[in-house]
């Protein structure tokens, strides 16, 4: 689950991070009392941020024709000619799609000057299973070209979990930064906080980009969030009831917010192939074939390993709901999974929802020879696959 950067900076505050002050805002007249309270305090400039899960916001256009998803603002006036652009308005940018999304709330927050830019993150390394920092003096651009270009450039520091961050790996860091004095130690101490909300957390990403040297209006050097995004671990969820009230179900698909409901894992694609499979791997593998063979899959459609009939009813319905879909295929490999649960579920499911286009299904495991017999005594107009690339081929060919 993806939270807004106002979020992410609420959570990040609790373990002691140092952020901009700011708050956010859904009203023109919210930002009106905001930025004035923040100007009284004695802040000289303002930044009023879009807050929408996509990057590139400060580069993006409103279909109105404002430029810009992150501006700056020196006045009250400018602020409020700001925030009324922005609410309520969409913003398209280079990963919203040409759709873009509706900007229902923005952040306004002070903009202290900035001296000097890092960049900070903490993730799972799955290849050894520990926490990463990663960290780096090339702050304020897309880590993934500091990689390409300048890998020397990015410092990495392993956790390990049973004993969890310790003190010198946070020094470290800090000084592989080059802070030195009174921001060596704010460094540490920030690092700290950044590493025990990751945890804390359950996060599956910590991303402060960029981590800034900031001078505050009283003329002091401070190392601020200046930036952060937070992804959480939706398998852990359920231990934090508080972060789950964040999710804003208005960011995601209208076909994933009704999957996640049923606990199915569907992801919207741009083909025209439905797949419906158990188990991520093998659901991997199905769009893979597909496209193998001249195909376009139209989703990532994980049942799980002991899915209902309900499920597989639920399952249908969602993939019917894509207009583009032309064609379905079923592969189901039964380890958890009983072949004639569901075999079932796709009779009631085609019965119930009339379906009408190719459905291709090919059973093997647990119980099969039950699951064969239903579909095969159903009534149903279906092809069978003997094997995965059998009934690739066939849902490829009968889709046209």
């Amino acid at each position: 689950m993806n939270i807004h950067e106002y979020q992410a900076k609420q959570l990040l505050k609790q373990y002691g991070v140092a952020v901009p002050p700011g708050e956010p805002c859904t009203t023109v007249a919210e930002a009106r009392a905001i930025s004035e309270k923040l100007f009284n305090a004695g802040q000289k400039l303002l930044v009023i941020k879009s807050q929408i899960h996509a990057g590139g916001r400060g580069k993006g256009t409103f279909t109105h024709g404002f430029q810009g998803g992150v501006k700056l603002a020196k006045t009250l006036d400018e602020a409020v000619h700001i925030a009324e652009n922005m609410l309520g308005k969409t913003l398209v940018t280079k990963q919203t799609g040409p759709d873009g999304r509706v900007v229902s709330t923005i952040l306004v927050a002070g903009a202290e000057k900035i001296k000097r830019e890092f960049y900070l993150a903490v993730l799972l390394d799955r290849a050894n299973s520990r926490p990463l920092i990663m960290a780096s003096t090339e702050g304020g651009v897309d880590i993934e070209e500091v990689a390409e270009k300048t890998p020397e450039k990015i410092v990495k520091e392993w956790v390990d979990p049973a004993v969890g961050l310790q003190a010198f790996q946070a020094r470290k860091i800090a000084s592989a930064l080059g802070l030195k004095g009174d921001l060596f130690n704010q460094a540490c101490k920030l690092i700290a906080g950044v590493y025990k909300t990751w945890w804390e957390c359950d996060a599956a990403m910590v991303e402060i980009n960029p981590l800034a040297i900031c001078e505050t209006p009283e003329g002091k050097e401070t190392i601020v969030c200046v930036d952060a995004k937070i992804g959480l671990d939706d398998n852990a969820l359920y231990r934090h009831k508080d972060i789950l009230a964040m999710r804003d179900l208005a960011e995601e698909s209208p076909l994933e917010v009704e999957a996640s409901k049923f606990s199915l894992n569907y992801i919207k694609l741009d083909g025209n192939i439905a797949c419906l499979v158990n188990g991520a791997g093998l659901a991997m593998s199905t769009m893979d074939i597909i496209q193998h063979f001249g195909g376009s899959p139209a989703n990532f459609l994980d049942v799980g390993g002991g899915a209902s009939k309900e499920q597989v009813t639920a399952a249908f319905k969602i993939i019917l709901t894509d207009p583009s879909v032309k064609g379905i295929l079923v592969n189901i490999f039964g380890g958890i999974m009983d072949c004639n649960v569901i075999a079932t579920g796709i009779v009631e499911a085609v019965k119930e929802t009339g379906l009408t286009l190719p459905l291709v299904v090919r059973l093997e495991g647990n119980n099969v020879k039950a699951g064969q017999q239903t579909l095969a005594t159903s009534g149903l107009t279906l092809i069978t696959g003997d094997t995965m690339a059998d009934a690739a081929q066939k849902v490829v060919k009968a889709v046209g």
